[in-house]
């Protein structure tokens, strides 16, 4: 997995006076040690609190004037996490704060850390478990749709309506040559993601946090709700850039194993299709970070989608 250096984010002595004033109130305390924490590409904050009383937790803020979308992405994951069942594998929500420019979160702190990479086997395999789970508790989804944004899914139709082969050459010559069959897969998607699971939608290493005796789910701005496999092969995707072969897990995982191939081709399809349109269009001051996780991260779907229709020619 490439790099998440957190170089852009803010720390505990940049967010305004009245601002922590108000976290603290909601805490119940005083904060009087807070430490950043490293990883993720926002401006926002990210920070482990201990406060006065002893208690701990972890706050998450930013401001809509520095970072509008950020805010806006916690804004939605405050209305989620106010919403996910206690049986879920997520941290509790404390408390939700929104005065009209700061957004803040306020969890509850896992004592734990996020998983090796390259994945250990050990540690994939409690993840993958857990990610079984975690679908079984959040089916029938308990948000509503209207509180969720859209799935970050699908790119091939707007790829090809743009004309952006040059580019899309240079990042997967596979892609570029395959291009209609791609666009193929994504017109099935309706019917090959339906289902009612609320799914995390970005279910990367970077977004899960493993305790001595627990897997938890952590960052859920991005759900949205689908079939129940979809983030189970969002994770096995992702690890093949530690070396692993998705194939076998995918063969034998639970919410996997007896789906119809074309449904996981449809699911790889998309998952590239946003990766891949992302690094074709962004703009010279991104974050380079960031843009060599997205290649990372869609060129490895296309890998396997690739491997799949070759070694079964009829989907093809």
């Amino acid at each position: 997995m490439p790099p998440a250096t957190g170089g852009r984010r803010i720390t505990w002595a940049q967010v305004p006076a009245e601002v922590v004033a108000s976290i603290e109130e909601l805490l119940g305390s005083r904060v009087v040690v807070a430490t950043s924490q490293p990883g993720g590409f926002s401006e926002a904050l990210a920070a482990r609190v201990r406060l006065a009383d002893g208690r701990r937790a972890f706050v998450k803020a930013a401001s809509s004037l520095v970072a509008p979308a950020v805010a806006r992405f916690h804004q939605r994951e405050i209305a989620i996490s106010q919403r996910l069942p206690a049986e879920a594998p997520v941290p509790r929500l404390l408390a939700g704060y929104d005065d009209g420019n700061w957004v803040a979160l306020l969890f509850e702190e896992i004592d734990g850390a996020l998983p090796a990479q390259p994945w250990r086997r050990d540690e994939f395999e409690r993840v993958l478990t857990a990610a079984t789970d975690l679908a079984m508790a959040l089916t029938p989804s308990p948000v509503d749709r209207s509180i969720l944004g859209s799935p970050r899914l699908g790119g091939w139709l707007a790829l090809a309506s743009e004309g952006a082969t040059s580019r899309l050459q240079s990042l997967s010559p596979w892609a570029a040559r395959h291009l209609d069959k791609l666009v193929g897969l994504e017109e099935q998607a309706g019917q090959a993601l339906a289902g009612e699971t609320l799914l995390h939608g970005d279910l990367y290493p970077f977004n899960i946090m493993l305790s001595p005796d627990r897997v938890f789910f952590i960052d859920w701005p991005h759900a949205w709700i689908g079939a129940a496999h979809c983030d189970v092969l969002t994770l096995i995707s992702s690890a093949a850039l530690s070396g692993v072969d998705p194939e076998p897990f995918a063969d034998t995982h639970p919410l996997t194993r007896h789906l119809d191939p074309n449904q996981i081709n449809v699911f790889l399809a998309m998952h590239a299709g946003i990766l891949i349109r992302l690094a074709t269009v962004v703009g010279p001051a991104v974050d380079h970070n960031w843009l060599g996780m997205v290649i990372a991260l869609g060129q490895a779907s296309l890998r396997w989608l690739q491997s799949r229709l070759q070694a079964n020619p009829t989907l093809a």
